[in-house]
């Protein structure tokens, strides 16, 4: 959930538009990086852009995808460049999420997900091998949520496809794993739990079958992403004593060789990223924060969702890129964007070591 503030032009080159609630700048322990790509904006007005996802092409990831939701209209799908070439007008898409190898009708799809808020259903679609989207949904996959609100996925070790949504303010989770059914995909619920308040942003490693959750006014969680993992959790990191500021929101997992690499989320109310370990106790790294280039990309502020790879795409992402929703997109003015960030600005800010 967005809390919109101004932005002081005098601050915007140290702050990338990026004040708290109360007119801070963002924690000095961010560690600044530039944005090298932006998206086109969103077509609409207001608080609109939401939650990206990346797909990977499967024989030449320079052409790999950003696939976008616009809350007020359905998806955009953007190029490494920031070019929209495809539009999907089909409700209120607020979240999305996607995983390769589901088996369809005879061959392996990339499938993505997203929550639809317009009729409370799930949106599913399958990916070609061009990156265009198309609807499998076998009809209305509905959630029976008054408000189906963030929506994360995973692939389990043994191959079974599960999506994750929760209902609006209400903090209440459901589960469900996908099904072929001919050339059309289904859901079958399989788990609810409650996580207590407000949570949108989630994500789950399909290495270590962690779910991880944030609760948006109390910090992060994590689950087990089992379909028989129950409401048990851990405390990763809180809002109150802490290393995040209300509202935490998207979360993300940078993969690297074995169980490392890192998990990555959206502090909101510090206009920053919280970097933590991908294994063990998912110790704390550190932050850092996307701040305008002079006579360049603005910074971020208020981001909601977040995505990055691994994968190497091409010259223009070598080591991967970090993706981030944009809730004030200043330079120039203009509706929401999707900021791109090449990893090793991130890996050299914070001293981490890459994967590739």
């Amino acid at each position: 959930m967005r809390r919109l503030i101004p932005c002081l032009l005098s601050l915007a080159i140290l702050s990338g538009c990026g004040l708290t609630r109360g007119g801070e700048l963002p924690s000095k322990s961010a560690k600044p990086v530039f944005a090298s790509v932006e998206t086109e904006p969103v077509a609409s007005a207001n608080d609109a852009a939401d939650d990206p996802a990346i797909w990977i092409h499967p024989t030449d990831p320079s052409r790999s995808l950003i696939i976008g939701t616009d809350k007020k209209n359905g998806l955009d799908v953007y190029d490494l460049a920031g070019k929209r070439v495809q539009t999907l007008s089909d409700g209120r898409l607020n979240n999305v999420d996607l995983r390769y190898g589901f088996a369809l009708g005879g061959q392996e799809i990339a499938i993505v997900a997203a929550t639809n808020r317009t009729d409370q259903t799930l949106a599913l679609y399958a990916v070609d091998a061009n990156g265009r989207l198309s609807n499998v949904a076998d009809g209305k996959v509905a959630t029976g949520m008054a408000d189906p609100y963030g929506l994360c996925m995973y692939r389990s070790a043994a191959g079974e496809y599960f999506v994750f949504a929760n209902d609006g303010d209400t903090g209440h989770f459901k589960q469900w794993q996908l099904e072929a059914r001919g050339a059309r995909v289904g859901a079958r619920l399989v788990r609810e739990f409650a996580v207590g308040s407000q949570a949108e942003g989630c994500a789950a490693d399909d290495g270590t079958a962690a779910l991880y959750v944030a609760e948006e006014d109390v910090g992060l969680w994590r689950y087990s992403a089992a379909p028989n993992g129950g409401d048990a959790r851990t405390s990763v990191d809180t809002v109150a004593k802490g290393n995040l500021t209300d509202d935490a929101e998207g979360v993300t997992i940078y993969y690297g060789p074995g169980s490392t690499g890192y998990l990555i989320v959206s502090s909101q109310g510090s206009n920053d990223y919280n970097v933590y370990r991908r294994d063990g106790d998912n110790e704390f790294i550190g932050k850092f924060a996307i701040v305008p280039r002079p006579a360049g990309i603005d910074g971020t502020s208020d981001t909601d969702g977040i995505d990055v790879t691994s994968t190497s795409l091409g010259s223009a992402f070598p080591h991967g890129v970090f993706v981030a929703q944009d809730g004030k997109n200043t330079n120039p003015s203009a509706p929401q964007n999707f900021k791109l960030v090449p990893w090793e600005r991130i890996a050299e800010a914070l001293k981490l070591p890459r994967a590739n």
